[in-house]
């Protein structure tokens, strides 16, 4: 086992090992409840030093006002599909079963399916998919949402992308599900996309709540994208079967079409020696806006065209904002 794969398992079971030793016993239909993505909540309460902040370490959900409520409203659409691409890949199951308190009546999502993922990496998915729903539960708890909007996680919708960024037709198609490589490709989509957004949210957030919320958020987010990008850059000359390009070429080649979609000018970076992690002339992490990441994300380079992986629109005030005003 390579060093850098080594390093992550380790962390990793270092993780699971102190989430174990902090939860009570829990049934295994259970596993995605509040008592365990939210273990260590109990007793926080405010404290009147730090406003709405809690004194503890830990989040503690405060409903905010104003325009920060606009602003966490947002990624809760980002947050649903990364919830959903994870626990598909990983359990072969949704919201709909993990969490269904959080779905609020949205439809299911297309095409999502369980992921042939090596021991290794489906420990790191499932690890994912745990942090996904909290952070829907932190959000929802702290503004209102909205129900989960339609999703398209298809194989057919991850080839479209992947041809569009490597301008040609791939025979066979692009398959995410089919490999661990082919995954952490797909993945190499998702994540990055909603961290950008958090850091162009945050200038703009009022309220303490608000800011402690995105930071935290945005921690967790840059951990899984650092991740991702590490085992990429593992194997980032080794070429994706049965394809004629290098892991470091796939990378690249998606990056640019973000840019090029987001039109951003340079605010993502391929996986390739100096860039194991995305930043610019600083190493501090690129920003994105709401409508950057709808061109982005709805795989058009139009704020007001849905498709992509929200084939209605995606929703919040901001998104709704962009979509064409039904005819009287």
């Amino acid at each position: 086992m390579a060093m850098s794969t080594l390093f992550l398992f380790l962390c990793l079971q270092a993780l699971l090992l102190v989430s174990q030793l902090q939860a009570s016993t829990i049934a295994a239909d259970a596993l995605l409840s509040d008592q365990d993505l939210l273990r260590r909540g109990r007793g926080r309460g405010h404290d009147p030093r730090t406003g709405n902040l809690s004194s503890a370490p830990g989040y503690t959900p405060v409903p905010v006002k104003g325009e920060d409520v606009d602003w966490l409203e947002f990624p809760i659409n980002l947050e649903y599909l990364e919830a959903e691409f994870f626990l598909w890949s990983a359990f072969g199951y949704g919201l709909d079963k993990a969490a269904p308190e959080l779905v609020s009546g949205g439809p299911p999502p297309k095409g999502g399916q369980k992921a042939k993922l090596d021991p290794f990496l489906l420990e790191v998915i499932k690890e994912f998919a745990y942090q996904e729903v909290g952070h829907l539960r932190a959000l929802k708890k702290t503004v209102r949402g909205f129900p989960r909007p339609q999703l398209d996680l298809s194989a057919s919708n991850f080839a479209k992308v992947v041809n569009v960024a490597l301008n040609t037709t791939l025979s066979p198609p692009f398959n995410p599900y089919a490999n661990s490589l082919n995954y952490l490709l797909a993945s190499y989509l998702i994540p990055y996309v909603g961290l950008t957004g958090y850091v162009g949210a945050n200038a703009h957030l009022q309220s303490p709540t608000a800011k402690r919320l995105v930071a935290g958020l945005l921690g967790v987010e840059s951990g899984q994208d650092a991740v991702i990008r590490a085992l990429l850059f593992e194997q980032k000359d080794k070429k994706v079967v049965p394809y004629s390009y290098t892991v470091s070429e796939f990378t690249l080649r998606l990056s640019n079409l973000r840019n090029t979609l987001g039109r951003t000018g340079i605010a993502d970076q391929g996986v390739i020696p100096r860039y194991i992690l995305a930043g610019d002339q600083y190493f501090v992490a690129y920003a994105r806006t709401p409508a950057q990441i709808l061109r982005i994300v709805y795989s058009s380079g139009n704020e007001s065209s849905p498709g992509g992986f929200y084939p209605r629109g995606a929703d919040g005030r901001f998104a709704r904002s962009y979509l064409p005003k039904p005819r009287p």
